[in-house]
């Protein structure tokens, strides 16, 4: 499609698109009376005017049932999760027995280590990737610390991290799989964010979690950038486990529940260690308060204890507006937008006397709803400036600003306008 800098060609995409109804489902801030251009659904999704009706179903079950409704509520809350799994299944491409909620993010992916990284003497590394998001570098601290009293492993030594070539922003597949062979028998654990949260950059999961495989390792990705993103085949990947937030893409709220994939070849393996606890139990024997341990075969069996009811119900109102939409058709709308902010970042550094650098990749399969721009000769008051004019973006040090257009409720015109305001704040 060949893209015009012009508030009509923005107008006329909107109309053709099948997903332009789905702005007027999602409450936006106001910045001097108007309506904001929102680019942060990569930190913080909008909310869905839908999620009160699905928390509100909560509390009125509360007020009027009281402990009644784990089982007598229209959605009782024992079984609340198990709702998740058809729609969740779907939107990582997983087996519905393959995926959960429970906890959040990093306590997820703590929980999944303790099956999933068994360093001993001779295998114990730890493959990530250079500027992983910080709580997956402590993370990894911690674990490699946590094991280091009974294996004598040095922190330096476990942790290697694959790094940018000089002079580029991304990291390039043929490296990683370069690194993850030269490992090689020391490799106990690979497990990268599979959306880059700095760069934007989306990585080859398919070829990675093949190359860790190859080497005896175990694979994870953290999807806290992906899920709800891009499209994702873990089963079919042979991915052994994963985890991602649902607040991002997903829209569920601040801090909101973690989903969950532990693939299916994992399930029945009684000689992999994992932390228990009573909601991972058998669930037809569950309320008998057996003191043996008798996990429920699936994901569901890494569940430790009984969940947030109350913050199930936002996930639960996204999961079902994305069951609706179904994947493909959203991966349709965010190439386009994503390739349209492109097109109107380029024409704006024409029309201005300064210069900026895209820096997540150019190619589609290797980006999703972010774009990454290091401003050369700006420094944050452009930033400021755009925020004071409704446009709500992401500032990281030194001077990139990360613009992440959401297919479910960013506009063809709120690309535009926004092309128009930044031009603006340029030239203030």
């Amino acid at each position: 499609m060949i893209f015009e800098n012009t508030l009509e060609f923005a107008k006329h995409l909107d109309l053709q698109d099948p997903l332009h109804k789905y702005q007027d489902e999602f409450i936006f801030p106001k910045v001097q009376g108007k309506k904001v251009i929102y680019f942060t659904g990569n930190s913080l999704g909008l909310q869905p005017k839908r999620t009160k009706a699905y928390v509100d179903e909560v509390m009125n079950d509360w007020a009027n049932l009281a402990v009644e409704g784990h089982f007598y509520s229209e959605k009782p809350w024992w079984d609340y999760h198990e709702r998740f799994a058809d729609a969740l299944s779907k939107i990582v491409g997983a087996l519905p027995s393959e995926v959960t909620v429970m906890n959040t993010l990093t306590v997820n992916l703590h929980l999944l280590m303790v099956s999933f990284y068994q360093p001993t003497q001779t295998r114990y590394k730890i493959i990530c990737e250079e500027k992983a998001f910080p709580s997956d570098q402590y993370m990894f601290q911690s674990q490699v610390d946590f094991h280091s009293q009974n294996l004598g492993i040095q922190l330096e030594d476990a942790i290697v991290e694959i790094k940018r070539r000089d002079g580029e922003h991304n990291i390039r597949l043929e490296d990683v799989l370069a690194k993850i062979e030269e490992v090689g028998d020391e490799l106990a654990l690979v497990l990268i964010g599979g959306v880059n949260y700095y760069t934007g950059q989306v990585f080859d999961m398919k070829t990675i979690t093949a190359a860790g495989h190859k080497v005896g390792a175990y694979v994870g990705w953290d999807l806290a950038h992906a899920a709800g993103n891009i499209k994702l085949e873990l089963h079919d990947w042979n991915a052994d486990f994963a985890a991602w937030c649902s607040y991002k893409y997903m829209n569920s709220g601040p801090g909101n529940a973690s989903g969950c994939f532990i693939h299916k070849k994992h399930h029945n393996n009684a000689a992999l260690p994992r932390f228990a606890g009573w909601w991972g139990h058998n669930k037809e024997r569950r309320f008998k308060m057996e003191q043996t341990f008798d996990p429920i075969q699936g994901a569901d069996g890494w569940q430790i204890s009984n969940l947030s009811i109350l913050s199930l119900a936002p996930y639960l109102a996204s999961v079902d507006m994305f069951d609706e939409i179904g994947m493909d058709a959203l991966i349709q709308k965010r190439d386009a937008i994503t390739s349209y902010l492109e097109f109107i970042l380029h024409e704006i550094d024409k029309e201005v006397d300064s210069s900026f650098e895209i820096i997540t990749p150019s190619n589609p399969t290797e980006r999703a709803s972010q774009l990454s721009v290091l401003l050369h000769g700006e420094g944050r008051s452009l930033f400021d400036y755009l925020m004071q004019n409704g446009v709500i973006t992401d500032w990281r040090e030194p001077n990139v600003i990360r613009l992440a257009p959401v297919p479910l409720y960013t506009s063809f015109e709120d690309i535009y306008q926004f092309g128009q305001i930044l031009k603006a704040g340029i030239q203030s």
